[in-house]
């Protein structure tokens, strides 16, 4: 199931995205109050929830008035609201290998906030505080049961599923102290979406197709089988230090091919005007155009 959020009068609506258009979830089961009125409640309803929301689907069939033409809605970020935002860094080999950076021991963990979400098709501010904006396309796991201490062996059961982000990062602010934080929390530094895709339609998630392009040009190409800690052993490895809830996001770090991992004199970082795409195999594609701080 591919669910994605959109915005109507103001107000975040839930949608699936079916064959024939984006299903509105409240409008197709009006007079129904139990049914889940935004992603989190799908995410944190569980199996139930989601075998709700499908036969819905199955109803409205292949028109109706809930069906919403695709090119015509405005995206929300696809999960709204995260308890926790982690991030792995350094995780892709041939990443740290262009970086110059050692292939870590453990899982480097950070953090972003929610003030970094948005959604595909948004216009990112390019801050005034840097001149080093930088893209990083990673794929993103959504927890979709409390988890803790979890084998590696059973982490994957507790994934609700996963999505594209662009982990935006600011190398200036970055790199300013020891702690990476500040160059990863400025307004809009997460656009996250299209859709966020259950994990049975993933199948996977380290056998997957990553990409960035930047202006039409292909800037990361490479595959989430190149990661240096999977997905299984990144769940693990953090529900051993704390519980993990329905909607936390993990962004599971960036492949090679980042400005920051071209030599100095040939890094040019994103600009205002810049189009900056994110493709990940079966998740969809993640759009955004960066523009000017007024």
């Amino acid at each position: 199931m591919k669910l994605l959020t959109f915005i109507e009068e103001g107000q975040q609506r839930l949608g699936v995205q079916t064959a024939y258009g984006v299903l509105d979830v409240a409008r197709a089961a009006a007079g129904d109050n139990h049914v889940p009125q935004n992603v989190m409640d799908v995410i944190q309803g569980g199996q139930a929830v989601v075998d709700k929301l499908q036969s819905i689907v199955d109803q409205c069939g292949t028109s109706g008035d809930a069906l919403l033409d695709e090119s015509t809605i405005t995206y929300g970020p696809c999960v709204t609201a995260p308890n926790k935002i982690i991030c792995v860094g350094l995780n892709y080999k041939k990443h740290a290998e262009e970086t110059n950076a050692p292939i870590p021991a453990y899982p480097i963990l950070f953090n972003k906030f929610n003030n970094t979400l948005t959604s595909h098709q948004a216009e990112i501010v390019v801050p005034n505080v840097t001149k080093e904006l930088d893209y990083e396309a990673e794929l993103v796991i959504v927890i979709g049961k409390n988890t803790k201490n979890v084998s590696r062996e059973e982490a994957l059961d507790h994934v609700f599923g996963y999505c594209a982000v662009n982990d935006l990062s600011a190398r200036d602010l970055q790199m300013r102290t020891h702690q990476w934080l500040l160059g990863k929390t400025c307004d809009d530094f997460s656009p996250l979406g299209p859709y966020l895709v259950s994990a049975d339609e993933v199948g996977d998630p380290n056998q997957l197709f990553i990409r960035a392009i930047v202006n039409g040009e292909v800037r990361q190409n490479s595959n989430t089988s190149d990661m240096i800690f999977p997905c299984d052993e990144i769940v693990s490895y953090i529900s051993k230090h704390m519980t993990l809830v329905p909607g936390d996001i993990i962004l599971t770090g960036t492949p090679e091919g980042v400005v920051l991992g071209l030599p100095p004199e040939q890094r040019v970082y994103l600009q205002p005007g810049d189009v900056v795409t994110i493709e990940i195999e079966k998740l969809g594609s993640l759009t955004n155009r960066f523009i000017a701080e007024v």
